[in-house]
């Protein structure tokens, strides 16, 4: 499913039109990278959690070259799935 599709979908669901439901999908959607920005984790209860993780700087290499290079530490999105959506697949 693509964006679209969600959006349509959503605008059938709740009876919004397509650019309600886009509207409402895009400000969700900002919101949540807003909130991921300041390092905050939002908590959407039987869905999951979206977190920002750290990852370490490390070694690497350069594929063409072999050249070693050293890896900056970055901020990485993470989720993680409750358990109401992790029990709905099985």
């Amino acid at each position: 499913m693509n964006k679209n599709a969600l959006i349509a979908a959503v605008a059938a669901k709740t009876d919004l039109s397509k650019d309600q439901a886009s509207a409402a999908l895009d400000a969700a959607l900002e919101t949540i990278a807003r909130q991921l920005r300041k390092g905050e984790e939002v908590k959407l209860f039987g869905f999951g959690t979206f977190y920002v993780a750290q990852r370490k700087a490390c070694q690497g290499r350069n594929p063409r070259t072999g050249e070693t290079i050293r890896l900056r530490a970055t901020r990485a999105p993470k989720f993680k799935a409750g358990k109401l959506l992790r029990d709905g697949l099985n």
